[in-house]
């Protein structure tokens, strides 16, 4: 396994300065954002088609740090109801697979969206429950309608240009959101669909992210840490489905935090356990997004907790048995 951070979070700071920062810190690779909601400050594609020096300086701090790329973020909704917005999504998407091919990077990293309930819509419809019965038919509509012939092609899209791994990232409000999710699409489409594990979007679901992994196993491509804190008092009296400020630390059912400030090291020790046993040897991403920290303090936090927890040598023999 690798030490990671999912870089999005140090926008301010250059390529060279980011990176020079978290080798620094002991980190030995990076998840660099290309687009769609992660933007693109670290790595623009548009830009470096037209300027080969962009990829090129980028390539150079990478070995300078002696890092690695674990792989483009590109989070994005490619199949919105309202096509101007799908498709800035899709071509973020594409330009991603493009950067992907240069870099060398087999791993992009993105939603699987949420369409609308029919041809008309104008906005998303994540369907959560099964009655009434017209919410059945919403669900029919997007799976074989919209998203399984949208991820079919672009999944063949992404072979193309040799990237192997699509992972999805679980989260609520787009179709895939939990593992029975991801593995209807990954069924429907092909392996190439995975999950970009992230069990701070699993824990507030009240998903237990070891049972998971063990449900996912190989389809599993990459992994996000990132923690949440659920507020036991606030979500027994009106649960986790939260529409609350994200800045109300008080008052909602839930806050993502840094890792080790929602879950304690058993838990996430059990994680990089079961992690190993269903073979998973990828990054371990780190991403950033405690509202109660700052970026560096959150950074620092999760890489010291994290850095004693993580396998980083092959298991050994078992001489024992």
């Amino acid at each position: 396994m690798k030490l990671g951070v999912f870089t999005v979070s140090l926008a301010d700071r250059s390529v060279d300065e980011a990176f020079q920062y978290l080798a620094n810190l002991g980190v030995q690779s990076v998840e660099i954002g290309t687009g769609g909601y992660p933007g693109t400050a670290h790595l623009d594609p548009v830009k470096a088609m037209k300027d080969p020096s962009i990829l090129t300086n980028l390539k150079a701090s990478v070995k300078k740090y002696g890092l690695s790329i674990s792989a483009l973020s590109v989070h994005g909704n490619p199949v919105h109801p309202n096509k101007d917005i799908a498709d800035s999504f899709h071509n973020d998407y594409v330009n991603t697979l493009k950067m992907a091919k240069e870099l060398d990077v087999d791993t992009v990293i993105t939603f699987s969206g949420c369409p609308g309930d029919h041809k008309g819509a104008k906005f998303p419809n994540w369907v959560t429950c099964a009655w009434p019965n017209e919410y059945l038919e919403v669900l029919e509509y997007q799976w074989n309608d919209v998203l399984i012939p949208y991820w079919k092609k672009a999944a063949a899209l992404a072979t193309e240009y040799g990237v192997t791994k699509i992972a999805l990232e679980m989260h609520p409000g787009f179709c895939v959101y939990n593992p029975k999710t991801l593995l209807r699409l990954r069924e429907a489409v092909g392996s190439i669909i995975g999950a970009n594990f992230d069990p701070s979007h699993l824990f507030w679901q009240g998903i237990k992210p070891v049972e998971a992994i063990k449900t996912l196993k190989d389809a599993i491509q990459h992994f996000h840490a990132k923690d949440t804190k659920v507020d036991l008092f606030n979500a027994a009296i009106n649960g986790t489905l939260e529409t609350g400020a994200y800045d109300d630390f008080v008052g909602r059912g839930w806050v993502f935090r840094t890792v080790g400030y929602g879950h304690g090291e058993e838990e996430w020790r059990a994680m990089i356990s079961t992690l190993r046993a269903i073979g998973y040897d990828g990054a371990i991403s780190i991403e950033h997004e405690d509202g109660l920290m700052s970026v560096e303090e959150g950074l620092e936090k999760a890489i010291d907790f994290l850095k004693p927890i993580l396998m980083y040598d092959p298991p050994a023999q078992m001489w024992w048995a």
